[in-house]
């Protein structure tokens, strides 16, 4: 399932000239607002069309970036996780 986003993005794409199949796997790809906004941002500053491999490659970098950011997120929760086990070790009270 895309977002309204994805949806967004594919239409723009198609208005920009890409093929319908290009936009399917780019909107596919970036399925969330988050990365389809990123992508429609990195779209509307051209004043023209960008060759499908830079557009390609942008999605791979955003795809990245959102990658980092679960790790992230990830991580920091098994911190917080960590952190309340070390403080009922210690008999502190736990938030």
């Amino acid at each position: 399932m895309t977002s309204d986003t994805s949806r967004k993005l594919f239409m723009l794409m198609q208005q920009v000239g890409y093929s319908k199949r290009f936009c399917q796997l780019i909107s596919e790809s970036l399925n969330t607002d988050f990365t389809a906004a990123r992508m429609i941002g990195y779209l509307k500053q051209f004043d023209y069309k960008p060759p499908m491999e830079e557009v390609a490659d942008e999605m791979l970098a955003i795809l990245s970036d959102r990658d980092r950011i679960v790790e992230k997120k990830i991580t920091e929760q098994s911190n917080e996780n960590w952190n309340e086990f070390l403080r009922m070790q210690k008999g502190e009270p736990v938030d």
